[in-house]
């Protein structure tokens, strides 16, 4: 293997550490609950009644984001090719 190879593999990156994913899903967890109290004090003008419930937002997004991941590993199975689709064993 050549130096040039070795050295980006030994390459640390921002992730790399565990002391940064940490830090990151932190501050995503500290600004997602910020969001969801400043509901408290920001006037809405709603249409729908249930979006004056507390949390709606926060609660339709995440109910939005679990369904197309299903939605997803549902589709997976339709649109899924066999493994040797581009390279066929009968050559």
């Amino acid at each position: 293997m050549s130096d040039d190879q070795q050295t980006r593999d030994d390459k640390r990156h921002l992730f790399d550490d565990p002391k940064n994913v940490r830090f990151v899903v932190r501050a995503l967890a500290v600004c997602c609950i910020l969001l969801v109290l400043m509901d408290l004090v920001i006037h809405r003008h709603v249409i729908n009644p249930l979006e004056s419930l507390f949390g709606f937002y926060a609660f339709f997004g995440f109910i939005a984001c679990v369904v197309l991941v299903l939605l997803a590993k549902e589709m997976r199975k339709l649109l899924m090719r066999s493994e040797d689709y581009y390279d066929p064993l009968d050559k």
